[in-house]
């Protein structure tokens, strides 16, 4: 543990949506959902707007159109996100050459290591905390909520504390204090199963953990986990900041609160998972051969399942599909705990000839417009596409489009043969709605207007305001 709060945990706050309404100037203030759009779709991220009426993310998408049907509801467009990535995480490398994402949004940062902490202190932490959220609003237009701490685990915790558009420190030896109070669902890894056997032994929060002891932390959880719980409790974290890992996967997993038992809800999950996995690959610049998925059953049984591709790939189609089919290949009707989906045997590079595997799973699958981190929202038209008759195109709502005559818009929505366009830019005002006819010659698929358009200006962030400042 660190005896000043040198360690930085960044998370953009509510970032797929905030980057939407900073690309919209329609949806500045307003309430925006964005994830998978059809039967099967999970919201991925809410505006905080859309949080106010219950909307969150994981949701499945039914619900939160029941919770907030005037809020704008949008495909992904992961080309965007990446470009405003790779500028936040840009600013972050100037403070410091430790940097360790850990997804399009997040990072850890380690200030001692660089040279614009001119003291480890508390007030030298703090300034440049400030001073790394303004840059990066000053650059993208967007808020990040940003926790300080002499460790990585409290960090985060900060964060958390911080959100939205705020400053959180951790003072050193004021750990204990801190989380004593907070549930024991605060501390990393401490899932819903494990929260139930630590509630019937009367150990609701940190604190009750922490006086508990290791002993009985043992006896409850077993050797690991009561050891790493014991330790978490009591703030105590030593693990480093690491700027580049020799990793031989990437995974991401999710505990639920409640079992899922129906079976549509189980893939859409996956499909979800699939996409932050390829995320996360991506982040890291790299590819893999192998999907596996893990299923963790309402009895703590656990399986995995592998399927091995004809070459490494970070593309988002391949990993959903092959997941997808490897899910189907498990009964989960008496209840899931625990999903997971992983990359392994990665590379450097990529398998060209995957994306023609993934045009052709795609089009045996035909999956559900819209499914979580569909790709292509966010891109110009591909040969494949430009060879489609025009009828047979897909506007997905939140896609960019150009028109002949009226220049960049997005798409708001389609149905019956007619596609309803709002033309507007970053820079611009909110625009003029106009609808044409699904196969109008005159639009096209665009892709999103560059990133640069979207620095220097004001008020387009979600939320607003000037947030928590410690």
């Amino acid at each position: 543990m660190r005896g000043a709060p040198t360690i930085l945990h960044l998370d953009m706050d509510a970032f797929y949506a905030a980057v939407e309404q900073a690309a919209k100037p329609s949806l500045r203030g307003k309430p925006v959902v964005v994830g998978g759009l059809g039967p099967r779709g999970v919201v991925s991220t809410a505006s905080y707007e859309a949080r106010l009426y219950g909307v969150h993310s994981a949701m499945p998408m039914a619900q939160a159109r029941r919770l907030c049907p005037n809020a704008a509801y949008l495909t992904p467009r992961f080309t965007l996100y990446r470009q405003v990535s790779d500028v936040v995480m840009e600013i972050l490398g100037r403070h410091s050459p430790l940097v360790e994402p850990l997804s399009l949004d997040e990072a850890f940062v380690d200030l001692e290591a660089g040279d614009m902490l001119e003291a480890a202190e508390t007030r030298a932490a703090r300034e440049v905390g400030a001073r790394l959220r303004v840059m990066i609003r000053e650059a993208t237009g967007l808020s990040g909520s940003v926790g300080l701490a002499g460790s990585k685990m409290l960090a985060k915790i900060a964060s958390e504390e911080a959100k939205p558009d705020g400053l959180y420190l951790i003072e050193p030896g004021a750990e204990r204090e801190l989380l004593a109070p907070m549930p024991v669902r605060t501390l990393p890894g401490v899932g819903p199963a494990t929260a139930e056997v630590l509630r019937r032994a009367g150990l609701t929060t940190v604190g009750d953990a922490a006086e508990a002891g290791e002993a009985e932390l043992l006896r409850l959880l077993g050797k690991a986990h009561g050891a790493s719980l014991y330790a978490m409790a009591n703030g105590w974290d030593d693990r480093p900041v690491i700027a580049e890992r020799d990793a031989k996967s990437v995974s991401v997993e999710d505990t639920f609160d409640v079992d899922l038992t129906e079976r549509t809800l189980v893939q859409a999950h996956v499909a979800r998972l699939a996409g932050r996995c390829v995320e996360r690959l991506q982040a890291a610049g790299r590819s893999g051969r192998t999907v596996v998925i893990k299923v963790r059953s309402y009895d703590f049984s656990t399986l995995t399942r592998s399927e091995t591709l004809r070459g490494p790939t970070d593309d988002p189609s391949v990993v959903r599909e092959a997941a997808a089919r490897l899910i189907d290949t498990v009964d989960t009707t008496a209840g899931v705990r625990l999903l997971g989906v992983g990359v392994t045997g990665l590379a450097d590079f990529t398998q060209e000839d995957l994306f023609a595997q993934a045009a052709a799973a795609a089009e045996a699958a035909g999956p559900a417009e819209g499914e979580p981190h569909a790709v292509g929202a966010a891109r110009a038209p591909s040969e494949e596409e430009d060879a489609k008759p025009l009828a047979d195109r897909r506007w997905l709502p939140g896609r960019d489009v150009w028109h002949a005559e009226h220049g960049f818009g997005w798409v708001q929505g389609s149905g019956v043969g007619r596609v309803t366009v709002r033309f507007e830019t970053p820079d611009s005002a909110p625009g003029r709605v106009r609808t044409y006819p699904v196969d109008d010659p005159g639009l096209q698929p665009a892709d999103p207007v560059p990133l640069a358009a979207m620095a220097g200006r004001e008020g387009r962030s979600s939320g607003g305001g000037t947030g928590r400042a410690e």
